[in-house]
């Protein structure tokens, strides 16, 4: 087992990461780590990449058409050309 203090860093707690410990976990200054509590102790560990998808501009185009984007654009037209209502900017 390894010890470690803590110590005040400006307002946050800092707790030093041995280089051992590091190298073990493949994780690099920067990198970001997950943290859990369970039963008063804390788990660390390098953050899982993002479940999110992330899309192609292709893919987010898909299905587009000519005649949808001029529907779309035909249906804004008073966004675009009308008089303000409010306190925005002409």
């Amino acid at each position: 087992m390894i010890t470690v203090n803590v110590r005040k860093q400006g307002g946050a707690a800092i707790m030093t990461i041995p280089a051992d410990i590091l190298k073990t976990l493949d994780v690099k200054i920067g990198s970001t780590l997950e943290l859990e509590v369970v039963d008063g102790a804390f788990t660390v560990r390098p953050a899982r990449p993002s479940s999110r998808k992330r899309y192609t501009l292709e893919e987010l185009l898909r299905g587009v058409t000519e005649e949808g984007m001029a529907e779309l654009n035909a249906d804004i037209t008073l966004a675009h050309e009308g008089e303000p209502v409010g306190r925005e900017l002409a």
